[in-house]
This record gives structure tokens, C-alpha cells and sequence, in this order.
């Protein structure tokens, strides 16, 4: 994994279940992705391209996506406990099953993502719609 680095073209790889904790990933292309299962606790993918990415089960707990796309990105059952999504473009992101209650939802368009009833009604309440 050395070749990681901050804007590097991951584009079209599989990282299925790989330890990618805490690395600093900021302005990479991940784009279509596969990271199902992988580890990405503090990860630092602010601005990172995660479009169509598969994200199913990953642990993003703690990690920063400020202005990171994740459009169509498929990310059931992953983890964003405490995670920082300030500004992230979430149209279309299937985020079912997730834990992100606790995360920074500021300026993110949750309410066009996928997401359980329970998870959509805490977000309103917290970070509520922008007009």
C-alpha cells in the first residue's frame, strides 16, 4: 500500500476488508471503488472522489469526507460514527443500515441519499434541511 497518497487515481480497485486506517487520502480519485469491508477509521478523504464507490460494510468511523463526492456510492451497513461530512454530495448514496448519527452532517445533502426512517428523522432534527 505505498503507492497510497493524497490525490492518487485508485479508480476502478478493490480494497475488500484492507486496513486503511488513519491514512490521509485527501483529493483521491476512488472512484467506482470497491472497498466492502475495509477499514478507513480516521481516514482523511476530504474532497476525495468516492462516486459509485462500494463502501458495503466499511468502517468509516472517525474519518473526515469534507467535500468529499460520494454520489451513487453504495455504502449499506457501513460505519460513520463520529465521522465529519461537512458539505459531502450524497445524491443518490444508499446509506441504509449505516451508523452516522453522531457524525458532522453540516451542508450535506442527506435528504437526497437512501437512508432508514429512524437515521433521516435524527438528521432532521440535528441538520435540518437547507432552504
Amino acid at each position: 500500500m505505498a503507492d497510497i497518497r493524497p490525490g492518487a487515481d485508485l479508480s476502478f480497485q478493490s480494497f475488500i476488508g484492507a486496513d486503511l486506517r488513519g491514512l490521509n487520502l485527501a483529493g483521491a480519485n476512488l472512484r467506482r471503488a470497491i472497498l466492502d469491508g475495509a477499514d478507513l477509521t480516521g481516514a482523511n478523504l476530504s474532497g476525495a472522489d468516492l462516486r459509485e464507490a462500494s463502501m458495503v460494510g466499511t468502517d468509516l468511523s472517525k474519518a473526515t469526507l469534507d467535500n468529499a463526492d460520494l454520489r451513487n456510492a453504495k455504502a449499506t451497513k457501513a460505519r460513520f460514527g463520529l465521522a465529519n461530512l461537512q458539505n459531502a454530495r450524497l445524491d443518490s448514496a444508499d446509506l441504509r443500515g449505516i451508523r452516522g448519527r453522531y457524525a458532522v452532517w453540516r451542508g450535506a445533502n442527506w435528504w437526497d441519499a437512501k437512508l432508514d426512517e429512524g437515521l433521516e428523522k435524527a438528521l432532521d432534527k440535528k441538520w435540518p434541511r437547507e432552504s
